[in-house]
């Protein structure tokens, strides 16, 4: 399993900060937006010192322990992510009551498999320790705050591997799409993007009407579709159409 370690550099980090309370805009426009963050490091000490940043900084507002469920980022900083970190990253992700709870990691080493998992407890950004200082942690907390991500070359190519991966040895043979679809209901779906009926679409796939019909109710009762048109707009939204 490929690991990920960062090259030591002679100087150290600077405290890290981020976007605190929402204050009116200068130009009277309106409020800017508030970042509630929430901070959790594997040392006192470097948690404090990021802490002390973040209170310094106009735009964030730092949470205390028990406001964690209403961050809209979590700050998670650890030398190298060991199992206790990736504990510490499903407690974020139990806690939260946020569910656009974005989690930005600062470390100096990490491993695919880690990658992986805390992509799926809602990792959005990812900095490597001795080569970021306080101006870089500051504008991927914000970027991740607004749904962005930011995340080094060498993660993302594993997380592309991985998707290729599931999909080669764990979807397709079992006939599924990442979309929670079959791939006959895709072809289905496709058929009525395109606005075919049901007698067209059976007569295309050499189905019997039955048949399409017992595939797009199997497949609306499943995913909880309302209609047809629902049904199409997630096979776009998630890109099998």
């Amino acid at each position: 399993m490929d690991t990920i370690t960062t090259p030591r550099t002679p100087t150290a980090p600077e405290p890290v900060a981020v976007p605190a309370p929402a204050r009116r805009d200068p130009s009277g426009v309106g409020v800017i937006r508030t970042t509630a963050v929430a901070v959790l490091a594997s040392d006192p000490i470097t948690g404090e010192g990021t802490s002390l940043g973040l209170r310094r900084h106009p735009g964030l507002r730092l949470l205390q322990d028990d406001e964690f469920p209403v961050a809209d980022v979590a700050l998670v900083l650890a030398t190298r992510v060991t199992e206790e970190t990736m504990t510490r990253l499903e407690e974020c992700s139990a806690r939260s009551r946020n569910p656009g709870l974005g989690i930005v990691l600062v470390t100096e080493s990490i491993r695919e498999h880690q990658v992986l998992r805390a992509v799926d407890l809602g990792l959005r950004g990812l900095l490597w320790r001795q080569q970021c200082d306080f101006d870089k942690v500051l504008e991927v907390v914000r970027r991740v705050a607004v749904g962005g991500t930011d995340l080094p070359p060498a993660v993302q190519g594993w997380l592309v591997d991985g998707f290729r991966s599931v999909q080669r040895d764990v979807l397709g043979p079992r006939g599924l799409t990442t979309a929670g679809l079959e791939t006959r209901e895709v072809a289905v779906l496709r058929l009525l993007a395109d606005g075919l009926d049901t007698a067209d679409i059976a007569r295309e796939l050499s189905y019997s009407e039955r048949t399409i019909k017992n595939i797009v109710s199997g497949m609306m009762t499943r995913l909880g579709f309302r209609n047809r048109t629902h049904a199409v707009v997630h096979a776009i939204r998630t890109g099998v159409l």
